[in-house]
């Protein structure tokens, strides 16, 4: 499905090594995604370079972080992008992929059932949801890709992360004015924005991972219902 010795070419740019069982992983998962996605939405991107690039490579340069250890939530995962990728790189990372959609859920569970992965959690749940149960301040590390803007995504995400950890938000190239316009909602939900790491996929599109510390407790009233925070951003 995949080059599989293209994608080798194109991680050794940022010394990411991946062994031949993790390249047949990933070989794997572009089978089952092209697949699956026939008849159930799950990516716009289908072809084998695209899933390589916007999928894979992309995914990879997250997990390859140090920061990425511990217990992870991929917060709106969708197809399992980044956590599933950063599961087969770091097999030791014990990772929650938190998804609302159920036939999205279930791709995840056969992906993650046909690749062999074990300490994987599916929580069939909404972030803001969620953080209000038993996954609030659980998690080491919370990331999401492609989800909401960053003032919205900070509420989802930021709950879920106990103090000293890291919410790690993957961006396109307008970083900066995203992290401008989340300052407040940084300041109230007890985050601290710490560096911007900014990458250039082989497609030639921006990827910047902001990388924001837990510093204090989020306030309880925090998140709000999933309609107020859409319509109100902190």
């Amino acid at each position: 499905m995949i080059d599989t010795t293209r994608l080798v070419q194109k991680c050794s740019m940022w010394n990411i090594s991946l062994t031949p069982d993790q390249l047949t992983a990933l070989d794997k998962y572009a089978e089952l995604l092209v697949e699956t996605n026939k008849h159930v939405n799950l990516t716009a991107i289908t072809s084998p370079e695209g899933i390589e690039d916007r999928h894979f490579v992309d995914s990879l340069l997250l997990a390859a972080q140090p920061e990425v250890a511990g217990k992870m939530v991929d917060v709106g995962t969708g197809a399992g992008f980044p956590g599933i990728v950063a599961k087969i790189y770091k097999p030791d990372l014990e990772l929650t992929l938190m998804e609302p959609t159920g036939k999205r859920v279930d791709f995840l569970r056969t992906v993650c059932g046909e690749l062999g992965l074990s300490g994987v959690e599916f929580a069939k749940e909404r972030a803001e949801e969620a953080a209000r149960k038993r996954w609030r301040e659980a998690f080491d590390l919370a990331t999401a890709r492609a989800v909401a803007a960053l003032p919205v995504l900070c509420e989802y995400c930021l709950p879920l992360v106990k103090v000293g950890g890291v919410f790690i938000a993957m961006k396109g190239p307008d970083a900066a004015a995203e992290t401008d316009a989340a300052r407040n909602a940084l300041h109230k939900l007890g985050g601290k924005l710490e560096e911007v790491r900014a990458f250039t996929l082989p497609d030639g599109s921006t990827r910047n991972l902001i990388f924001i510390r837990k510093i204090s407790q989020t306030p309880t009233v925090y998140p709000r219902n999933g309609g107020k925070i859409a319509k109100k951003p902190l």
